[in-house]
């Protein structure tokens, strides 16, 4: 099964790598339809952190860096799972600025804008089923939960011990108290 996910893997990052390449080196291509997303993020970065850049372009550099480094790690297999949701949350800022389908007059506009937001709402799932892959493994929620059973019920194995050491030991003070001597 790994050489399946390695490669799906790999086929699932590759939009990402390449778009963050393109638009790391040409990012002004994008900024006119980034604007209005980058309009409503300005005033949360500044509130987070007034020494965050706030300029359109600079945050298209940082979004295709982010998509750019996340593909990578997605398609050799490092840190698969977080690299996974980091792409999802990027995805989500590019799909609303880059096809907002519900603004286009033109039919034809409208129909390719819906294409390609429907084509990133596919990717959105493929990144959130990675994300939640643990390839077989358990989960570690599913470990911690087991891992405390496990201590539970080596407890209640310690106590019973204890108990009935502590009753044999009563016994056998009462029985040395009964014997002459």
């Amino acid at each position: 099964m790994k050489p399946v996910r390695s490669l799906a893997r790999a086929m699932l990052s590759g939009i990402f790598v390449v778009s963050g390449a393109r638009n790391f080196a040409n990012p002004g291509r994008l900024v006119a339809a980034a604007q209005p997303v980058t309009e409503r993020v300005t005033p949360l970065l500044e509130r987070a952190h007034p020494r965050i850049p706030t300029d359109t372009e600079t945050l298209v550099r940082a979004n295709a860096v982010v998509q750019l480094g996340a593909g990578l790690m997605l398609a050799t297999g490092k840190f698969t799972r977080p690299a996974a949701l980091v792409l999802a949350g990027t995805l989500v800022p590019v799909t609303i600025a880059g096809h907002p389908f519900w603004n286009n007059d033109d039919p034809a506009a409208k129909v390719n804008n819906q294409i390609h937001f429907l084509k990133n709402l596919g990717l959105f799932g493929g990144l959130l089923l990675a994300a939640a892959d643990t390839e077989g493994k358990p989960s570690l929620r599913w470990r911690t939960g087991h891992r405390i059973g496990h201590s539970r019920r080596s407890v209640q194995r310690a106590v019973r011990t204890a108990r009935r050491e502590a009753r044999i030991a009563v016994r056998s003070a009462a029985t040395a108290r009964r014997l002459p001597g």
